[in-house]
């Protein structure tokens, strides 16, 4: 049966919610459902990531007319986006992170539609103004369930939030990633005849690849055929383009910044490094292990342990090693080729662990869109 989905969203500007958010709405329209997209922040921005033609990007902002920040245009941001779901009458509201979780409880108050919310990182992890803490605390129990990527942070919710219905799903894995704008040829950056040690994310502090280039730096003279590619664009760009000139890295290390065909880097890659201090959910270590790709991961808070199996698909490496423990465990697997095929072979699984035809039957239940074994009145 044909259902009406509104999903809203911070933004689409980058981010692993907001692939995950493209991925549901594409995947529900695909099956027939209506589907409108809304990302709600005030300055608008743009959407990065492919959406099937029939998915109705909705910006909120182009409805409210301004973008200030100002408390009366967040009351007035609150009231139009409750008359868009007057309007639109939705089977089911889904809403990702916190600020536009509260906000999305708040605006159904009272209408017929049910609201599913989502936590996309490890909230332990991030201290939010008085207001929005006990927003969530107060109201995440109204919602028809709050969905969380992982089972410790599930018990922080839990905790925190008394009387909440929570479930875990985790993300979905899409093999083979579709390709975007900006392409890029690794060809183009490495040539040929190099083993790529391949990291992605957003160049900034929480994903630490200071430490990266770090550990790398200890391996770069002992593995001269090595190379490192960190894919994405971030505040610590220059920062980071200053410690490699430090460790004397030049031509050894390459930052090509934001690219949109991953896949054709995925599979250029021999070796892939997740060097994070924390995380919600690594999509790229997922995505990386779909294609085949052995993978080194810090152990941290939260994900990277839901996804390897250490010693068997990648290797683990505690926190409280640092660049050293990194180090290590790149090197070890560096030098032994074989090795790197069985752990590659054995990664390539989580293809089917996180398929999303699964994921999404999961969200199917909990939305109520299915009529699954969850469901239940809103």
């Amino acid at each position: 049966m044909k259902k009406k989905i509104l999903f809203l969203v911070s933004s689409m500007q980058g981010g692993g919610a907001e692939r995950v958010a493209a991925l549901l709405c594409n995947h529900w329209t695909e099956r027939g459902h209506e589907v409108v997209l809304m990302p709600t922040f005030s300055g608008r921005g743009e959407c990065l990531y492919p959406l099937n033609e029939k998915v109705r990007l909705d910006y909120l902002a182009d409805r409210v007319g301004s973008t200030s920040s100002a408390r009366w245009n967040g009351l007035r941001r609150l009231l139009i986006l409750r008359q868009v779901m007057r309007e639109f009458k939705p089977d089911a509201v889904i809403s990702f992170l916190t600020h536009v979780n509260v906000a999305a409880i708040l605006a159904a108050t009272g209408l017929p539609c049910s609201v599913v919310v989502s936590e996309r990182t490890n909230p332990a992890l991030f201290e939010l103004s008085r207001f929005w803490s006990l927003g969530r605390h107060l109201l995440y129990r109204r919602a028809r369930c709050v969905v969380v990527q992982t089972g410790q942070v599930r018990g922080w919710v839990e905790a925190n939030c008394p009387g909440t219905r929570v479930e875990v799903i985790p993300n979905p894995v899409v093999f083979p990633l579709p390709a975007g704008e900006p392409k890029v040829s690794p060809v183009s950056e490495v040539g040929t005849g190099r083993s790529v040690l391949l990291a992605v994310g957003r160049l900034g502090p929480e994903k630490g690849f200071d430490r990266l280039l770090q550990a790398y730096g200890g391996l770069a003279t002992e593995n001269p055929e090595w190379d490192l590619v960190i894919v994405g664009e971030g505040p610590e760009r220059s920062a980071l383009e200053r410690q490699v000139v430090e460790l004397g890295l030049g031509g050894r290390v390459h930052l090509p910044g934001r690219i949109g065909n991953l896949g054709d880097w995925y599979e250029r890659a021999d070796l892939y490094a997740l060097s994070s201090h924390f995380e919600g959910f690594p999509n790229t270590l997922a995505e990386a292990m779909a294609y085949g790709l052995p993978s080194v991961s810090m152990d941290c808070a939260t994900g990277p342990s839901d996804l390897i199996t250490h010693g068997r698909d990648g290797l683990l490496v505690p926190p409280e090693d640092d660049a050293y423990g990194l180090g290590l465990a790149l090197s070890a697997l560096m030098k032994d080729p074989v090795l790197r095929s069985s752990m590659g072979a054995e990664a390539a699984n989580i293809r089917e662990r996180f398929d999303i035809e699964r994921v999404v039957e999961q969200w199917n239940e909990v939305t109520g869109l299915g009529g699954g074994r969850h469901a239940r009145p809103g």
